[in-house]
């Protein structure tokens, strides 16, 4: 009887169940191998270890569930997930509507625009990229009726009294000022009154007096050549037609413009150097060459229109719209430019840019207009004054 006891208690501790010990205690159980087995909550933190791996791996693949994950509570014993773990995971949802709802806020050119805009103005309407030839033409022309209301005394700013007195002014007006040009051409006009006086005038002396608008001996050259093929090939006249005009000595189509529109009423625009720069600020188009700006701009405007506009923008581009330093916060069409902000746009530091009667100083004339003196333009003074 006691063999058979003792072969059943060999039996069950072979099993790996508890036994009593001859002390009576139960002794610790052993595994297969003969090693003592982890206890069952070790167990069970392992256990939830390996399953927590996968979550590992995709907080890394987003980064608000990393965020999450380091919030929350760490798994309890029984392999369940924790409440605040859940709690965290719900709130994580909210950041990722809200980063989606940020997106639009990038378009800041709209905000910066409202900010820039001048007093009494809600915003600047910034055109489209892609603006239509439709709209183009719409807004081109919007801001021509603005300057004609700005401007409505505008006219050319080279004193004459004859076409032949235009088109000299007008070729020696090249690199330098109207102010100057009209400063040297009364003595010019006192002395060689027609084409064939200056024709055969001598150069010297011719020089001397064209000194003061620089490049004098070009200059002199072209005039005396000018007088010349007039007297020889039209009579004396200046002729009224482009094709004759381009061809005289010193004349382009820009000076051929200003020619036909103001000394024989015939439509021309005069591409200077403020038209270039304006009517590229406005996108009205991207072309940098006189005879390509021509064409595109002519092609948004009524031809009866072109000599006044011409005027208008260059009237702008000398008072408002200047190449360094625009004066942006006292600009009237501001609302309608896309370059608004390249300049002062504080409205009392824009004022004191402005120029000519616009900023209460003389203009480019010496004898100007009556609608230019009763808007209160000042006559510009004569050559040698202070």
């Amino acid at each position: 009887m006691t063999a058979t006891k003792t072969a059943s208690k060999k039996a069950v501790s072979k099993k790996g169940a508890p036994v009593e010990d001859v002390s009576g205690k139960a002794a610790p159980a052993r595994s297969a191998t003969g090693k003592k087995a982890a206890p069952p909550a070790a167990a069970a933190k392992k256990s939830v270890s390996k399953k927590a791996a996968p979550a590992k791996a995709v907080a890394k693949k987003t980064a608000p569930a990393k965020t999450a994950a380091k919030r929350t509570a760490p798994a309890s014993g029984d392999g369940t997930k924790s409440a605040p773990a859940k709690t965290a995971a719900k709130k994580s949802a909210p950041a990722k509507t809200a980063a989606k709802k940020t997106v639009p806020a990038k378009t800041v050119p709209a905000k910066t625009a409202a900010k820039k805009a001048p007093p009494g103005q809600s915003s600047v309407a910034e055109p489209p990229r892609d603006e239509s030839h439709t709209a183009l033409v719409r807004r081109a022309r919007r801001i021509n009726r603005e300057l004609a209301e700005v401007y409505p005394y505008a006219h050319p700013e080279l004193d004459f009294q004859n076409p032949f007195q235009l088109i000299v002014a007008t070729v020696l007006s090249a690199q330098t000022t109207d102010l100057r040009v009209n400063q040297t051409t009364p003595a010019l006009f006192a002395k060689y009154p027609t084409p064939e006086d200056l024709a055969e005038a001598n150069a010297e002396e011719v020089e001397e007096i064209l000194r003061p608008t620089g490049f004098f001996r070009a200059k002199t050259k072209s005039v005396i050549g000018l007088s010349k093929a007039l007297q020889d090939d039209f009579g004396g006249e200046v002729p009224g037609r482009l094709e004759d005009l381009v061809k005289l000595p010193g004349v382009g189509r820009k000076t051929a413009f200003v020619v036909l529109g103001n000394a024989f009423g015939r439509p021309g625009i005069t591409v200077d150097t403020h038209f270039q720069r304006l009517v590229r600020r406005w996108k009205w188009t991207e072309q940098t060459e006189p005879d390509k700006i021509e064409a595109a701009v002519g092609a948004l405007f009524p031809k009866s229109e072109w000599t006044m506009l011409s005027h208008h923008v260059i009237f702008h581009g000398r008072r408002i719209c200047h190449a360094r330093k625009p004066a942006c916060g006292a600009c009237p069409i501001a609302p309608l430019c896309p370059a608004y902000g390249e300049g002062e746009t504080d409205p009392e530091k824009a004022r004191k840019l402005l120029k000519y009667e616009k900023g209460g100083f003389p203009g480019q004339r010496l004898n100007p207009p009556q609608a230019y003196l009763d808007a209160g333009g000042i006559p510009a003074p004569p050559l040698g004054a202070g």
